[in-house]
């Protein structure tokens, strides 16, 4: 998608989604379907092979969201949001965005646990909550969001931050 109308509409409704979860933890749900509905808008404008890319991108990003919300690494009102942007990026640009967001992410985490001078537990936790993933449970330890000592961030900013990066220099 290209030109000015969709690059104010993404940024604005990604910006404030970021902005809201920063101040309240908490992603509006008008505000996703809002990005959601005009990115296919928008996308449908362009023709029926945008609009098909844009519904790819959203159907990716329900996949993602559902299986990273099952094993508790991800918000509700985060999936959402990924969801909208899949739909504004497309199938072909939402995987390098989810790159982005996943770095920057890291980043707003790593940051946080300094923060909280909590930096060498939070990497132990990283480490058993992936030594689990990798081994599919037979090893490590399964953490969610909810866990003791679990660093929380308001992933909603990393997300649109990362999104809103790979809209003007992603591939």
């Amino acid at each position: 998608m290209s030109g000015a109308a969709p690059t104010i509409v993404f940024v604005a409704l990604v910006g404030a989604a970021g902005i809201i979860d920063a101040r309240t933890r908490r992603i509006p749900n008008p505000l996703t379907l809002s990005l959601l509905l005009a990115g296919l808008l928008l996308r449908a404008w362009e023709g029926l092979l945008p609009f098909v890319d844009g519904v790819l991108g959203a159907l990716g990003a329900v996949v993602l969201s559902l299986l990273l919300f099952r094993v508790g690494a991800l918000g509700g009102g985060d999936g959402k949001l990924l969801i909208g942007i899949g739909a504004f990026l497309g199938w072909q640009r939402l995987p390098g965005a989810l790159l982005m967001i996943g770095v920057l992410g890291g980043f707003l985490g790593i940051a946080e646990a300094v923060r909280r001078g909590v930096i060498v537990p939070a990497l132990l936790n990283a480490g058993r909550m992936i030594r689990f993933w990798l081994t599919l449970g037979r090893e490590g330890e399964r953490r969610t969001l909810t866990s003791p000592g679990a660093v929380a961030v308001p992933y909603g900013l990393a997300i649109a931050l990362g999104a809103i990066v790979w809209w003007f220099w992603g591939g």
